[in-house]
């Protein structure tokens, strides 16, 4: 069993897609936990979440010891941003292409599919 990448990217200046109304973030809600469950069931779904903004990203780069620097902000400036995203169990690209399709018809964002190079534990999936 292979495991990909399923990365949700924001793009600032969009209009937010994060529903605005309680009504409209229980039925997201609803979607999202009906897909995770789905994915649980088939044994597919290893790990996902979401994540806060670039402003909230604290870069650390270089050296070793005091020559190590911190810096506020993304590590690049960019439109795009990834926002969240789901680890998955598939049998080849395929499998989680599908997977794929149905994490855009529950969120409404495209979604980039990628294989994922676990090591240590991650790799069988715990």
């Amino acid at each position: 069993m292979n495991q990909y990448v399923l990365s949700v990217y924001d793009v600032a200046g969009e209009p937010n897609r994060v529903p605005s109304t309680p009504e409209e973030m229980r039925a997201f809600m609803g979607r999202v936990i009906a897909l995770e469950e789905e994915m649980d069931r088939a044994g597919a779904f290893v790990f996902g979440g979401a994540l806060h903004g670039p402003d909230a990203a604290t870069v650390v780069r270089g050296g070793t010891g005091l020559d190590k620097v911190t810096t506020d902000g993304p590590f690049v400036e960019a439109k795009e941003h990834v926002g969240g995203f789901y680890i998955i169990n598939a049998d080849d690209l395929d499998a989680a292409l599908a997977w794929a399709e149905k994490v855009v018809e529950a969120i409404d964002h495209d979604i980039e599919v990628r294989p994922f190079r676990a090591t240590g534990r991650v790799q069988d999936g715990r």
